[in-house]
């Protein structure tokens, strides 16, 4: 009605209307990507939360919210943190044995002992400092 008349209304009605499709669909997909991330549901209440929320979108996806909703959050955090706990984990494997310092320690003990001789240990060392 008053797009016609007021042309930017029309542009502006537009781009909301582009926001709350773009939002629906993050909505849908997070609904989706929960119901099959939750480990306390069976398989056949997966089934049928999908059914719903395929058959009845707008409600089954209101219906999901409202009864499963706040566990939402906590699945994703747990989610994240089991992620950022396995990114520390390779890091630290990957990263090897330590620092710069350990090393240096390791080396004057195997200098101490014996086991290395002036010329190596210094060879290491500047390697290690380099």
């Amino acid at each position: 009605m008053f797009g016609y008349a007021y042309p930017i209304l029309s542009l502006i009605w537009m781009m909301f209307v582009f926001f709350v499709f773009i939002l629906w669909i993050w909505l849908l997909i997070s609904v989706f990507m929960d119901i099959f991330r939750s480990h306390d549901l069976s398989g056949v209440a997966k089934a049928f939360w999908v059914l719903f929320v395929i058959i009845l979108p707008f409600l089954g996806v209101l219906v999901y919210l409202i009864a499963r909703g706040g566990k939402m959050h906590e699945r994703a955090v747990d989610q994240a943190a089991e992620q950022q706990k396995a990114f520390d984990t390779y890091v630290k494997q990957t990263a090897g044995a330590g620092s710069n310092a350990e090393e240096l320690s390791k080396l004057a003990d195997l200098k101490t002992q014996g086991v290395l001789s002036d010329a190596e240990f210094e060879a290491q060392k500047a390697k290690l400092l380099a």
